[in-house]
This record gives C-alpha cells, structure tokens and sequence, in this order.
C-alpha cells in the first residue's frame, strides 16, 4: 500500500530541472540573495533608525545639520587616522584645529547613502547571465527531462518507449548540439567577468580601497603587537565617526562655519557586509575561473570528457559512457551530462546503454541518418501520452 502510495504522489510531484552547475548557481541563486538580504539590512538600518548622529554644540538643531552632512558627505583627515591620543586625534581621522588647510590631506565619504541603491544594483547585474541562458536554453533539457520521468506502474512499456525515442535523439543530433553548449559557456564566463569586474567597480565606489580591503584586514586581524599601533583598516575605510562643515547665514549678514562631529552607527554595518563581499567575491572569482578552464579542456579534449563523464556516473558501465562521449562532440557530451543530473542514476544507465548498443550496432549512425528536427523531437519527447509528470526550470 506505501508503495502504491509513493507511486501516486510521485505523479503529483513537481520536480525541478537544473539547467546549469553548482558554482553557476552560486552566481545567480546565493550571491543575489545574498546582496538583496544586505541591501534590505541597510536600508532598514537606514529609513528607520538613525544613519548619522551630529552634535548640537554650534546651536544649530540636530535635524538640520543631520540632515545636511547626510546630504552633502562628511570627511576625515588621512594623517590624522594614527596614534589617536584623545587630545589632538580625538578619534582616527577627526582632530582639532583647522582639518581644511591642505585639502590633499581631506578624504571626504560620499558613498554611505548609496550603499543599498548599490547593492540592489550589484544583485540585478549577478542575475544577467541566468537569465540570458534560460531565455537562450528555451526548456530543451526539460523536455528531454519530462520524457524520461514516467511513474506509472500500469505502462512500463511507455518508458521503455521513450527511453527508445531519447537514444534516437541523441543518435540522430550528433554533432548539432555545440551551439546549445556554447551558450551555457558564454553565459559562464559572463558570470565570471561580471564578478571581476564589481571587484572593481565597489573599489572605485570606495575611491581605491576595496582591492587589497580583505588582506589589510587579515594584516590587522593576524597583527602581534602593540595594540595602539596598529591601525584598523575598517575605520579607515569605514569611519565611525567624521566631521562635518555646516555653513548658515550669522545675524550680521555674514557666513558663519559650523565644524560639527559626526558619528556614523551605519558604517558599523557596512564594514561587516563588505568584508564579506571581498572574501566571497574573490572566493567566485576562484571558483568560476577554474569551472571556465575545466570547460575549455573539456571543448577540446574528447578523452578527457569520457574521463569525467565515466567519474560523474559511475553506475554508467565504463565502455557505454567512453562509447557514446567519443562518438559524439562537446555539445552532445554537455547536454548528456546535464541530463544526468536530473533524471534517476538508473533511467540514465539505461539511456546511455541503450544509444552505446545502437552505436555498436551502426557506427554510420550519425552520419547516414537524417538529424531530426529539434522542436519536432523535443515536442515528441515531452508529449502528453506518457509525459505525466509537470517540470519546472529552476
């Protein structure tokens, strides 16, 4: 009866076809969510707390001048941000006197109100190459994948019957299928040019200094000496607290300079997402690199597709896989591969014996046979008589 029943919901059950890899989906999947649930925190902390706090000693009211050094950037002094002793250096980068009398020396911080219009921004860009492959992918593998998925008991002969028509398929568009690969490739490196390239684009963001951010703080971090001595990356970076000059008209006519100090409590946040985003993001760019060169080994080395094909699936008997991969090219190779990894090792052995046996039976096959059309097959593939079982793309 538990059988049965298992039977039955597996007819009811939507299963999910996987058109790209693990570190492609880290690209479009993780690092989205990843930067819209960081892009929410800060705008939270942003529109509902308080992002800068000023002090009212210059009787100016506190929402003006907040306000105003929100609006028009705050600043710190770049000698200024060592050997903080409390008189002079009153915090790194604030001090007193006149901070403005080299204005070389100012670093001003425009950047904190766009940290979450930028993090949104960086999320869309990371979805680019998902969704040019999905619209260029245009639901060939679910179809294949729709074919196979058979849960009725009472047909066996039906999935017999398509795994039939699957390895015609396959036979028949050997060869034909690099175009499919192609893309997925150019959608790869897509993916890893687009992470390069926001390296570059937040250390531009944060005038210079994202680049070598991560390794100054692992410096700081790993650092054995003199606490006072050592000087905090993220501060630099990101400062708690900066200065602030306000301008206002006095009772005389004349224009009066306000010097106010300002404490930042949302750069405590930030400095925490883009240490992060330095780490994760090289961590993609690493990753991505070595999918790319594995994938142009893979274009142009037949051996070593059978090789990694044969590791993949190793139930698969070893002379069917190295028969089918050397038989066909890279697009053929990719689109089995990617097959495999959405249909039961056991219907998937089945498919690549039974195309090995009629490759063995007919070497000629692919190049005596008329390619069928892909729509007409792929349509024939995912009909309705046997095709029970709703796919979804994810």
């Amino acid at each position: 009866m538990l059988h049965i029943l298992g039977s039955l919901k597996k007819l009811f059950t939507i299963r999910k076809v996987s058109i790209d890899c693990l570190v492609f989906r880290l690209h479009h999947q993780l690092t989205v969510l990843v930067l819209v649930a960081f892009a929410v925190l800060v705008t939270t902390k942003q529109y509902v707390g308080d992002p800068i706090d000023c002090d009212r000693s210059s009787g100016v009211p506190a929402g003006v001048i907040n306000v105003y050094c929100w609006i028009h950037a705050t600043y710190s002094v770049k000698s200024l941000f060592a050997n903080a002793d409390g008189k002079r250096i009153v915090y790194p980068g604030v001090g007193n006197g006149a901070d403005l009398s080299d204005h070389a020396d100012i670093k001003y911080h425009k950047y904190y109100q766009w940290v979450c219009l930028v993090l949104f921004l960086q999320a869309l860009f990371f979805y680019v190459p998902r969704w040019l492959w999905k619209a260029w992918e245009g639901g060939r593998l679910r179809a294949l994948v729709q074919s196979l998925e058979c849960h009725v008991v009472l047909e066996p002969e039906a999935k017999g019957a398509k795994k039939d028509l699957l390895a015609k398929y396959l036979l028949a568009n050997l060869g034909s299928q690099d175009w499919y690969a192609w893309k997925y490739l150019i959608c790869e490196f897509l993916a890893l040019v687009n992470v390069v390239c926001q390296l570059f684009f937040i250390d531009r963001f944060l005038d210079g200094e994202f680049l070598s951010f991560g390794l100054e703080v692992i410096r700081f971090v790993t650092y054995d000496g003199d606490y006072e001595d050592r000087l905090d990356p993220m501060v630099r970076v990101f400062p708690r607290v900066a200065k602030c000059h306000f301008h206002k008209f006095g009772s005389s006519g004349n224009v009066e300079t306000h010097d106010a100090v300002c404490v930042l409590p949302l750069n405590i946040v930030n400095e925490k997402i883009y240490v992060f985003l330095w780490f994760w993001f090289v961590l993609l760019a690493v990753l991505t690199s070595v999918v790319v060169l594995q994938r142009a080994v893979l274009a142009f080395s037949r051996s070593y597709r059978s090789r990694v094909l044969h590791y993949r699936f190793p139930t698969v008997p070893k002379d069917d896989v190295y028969e089918v991969a050397d038989a066909g090219s890279f697009g053929d190779w990719f689109l089995l591969y990617m097959l495999g990894q959405n249909v039961e090792v056991q219907t998937f052995r089945l498919v690549v014996t039974e195309t090995a046996d009629r490759l063995r039976k007919d070497p000629s096959h692919r190049s005596s046979s008329p390619a069928i059309t892909n729509g007409d097959d792929e349509k024939a593939l995912a009909g309705t008589k046997y095709g029970l079982v709703p796919t979804q793309v994810v």
